[in-house]
């Protein structure tokens, strides 16, 4: 994946997204570049337009089910909030004197 992600990057650049620039995009990202992974990489997209591959693969894209049930989060909210209710209310809790003195003095 980062060799794709590093041709991208070259080719946003206006680079011609050859093997050495997409190798320096990755080791200058910090990443270890795998020169087989490169070469062949550059041997499947070589006469190809970027953009091209883009499009084609929003159309294989486009037929896969990407939604998700979704429902529950609201059900995990509230759950958050009467956690937080109860921890307020047990906060408001009445103040005693921890030594067992009645007196109500000062301290």
């Amino acid at each position: 994946m980062q060799e794709i992600a590093a041709l991208l990057l070259c080719k946003l650049g206006g680079k011609s997204g050859s093997a050495d620039e997409i190798k320096a995009v990755i080791e200058a990202a910090g990443g270890e570049a795998d020169a087989d992974q490169i070469s062949k990489l550059v041997g499947d997209v070589e006469g190809k337009d970027v953009n091209e591959l883009l499009a084609e693969g929003m159309d294989k894209l486009k037929d896969v089910p990407m939604g998700g049930g979704g429902g529950g989060g609201d059900a995990a909210a509230e759950e958050e909030e009467k956690e937080e209710e109860e921890e307020e209310e047990a906060g408001d809790a009445p103040v005693v004197d921890m030594f067992g003195a009645d007196d109500g003095g000062d301290y």
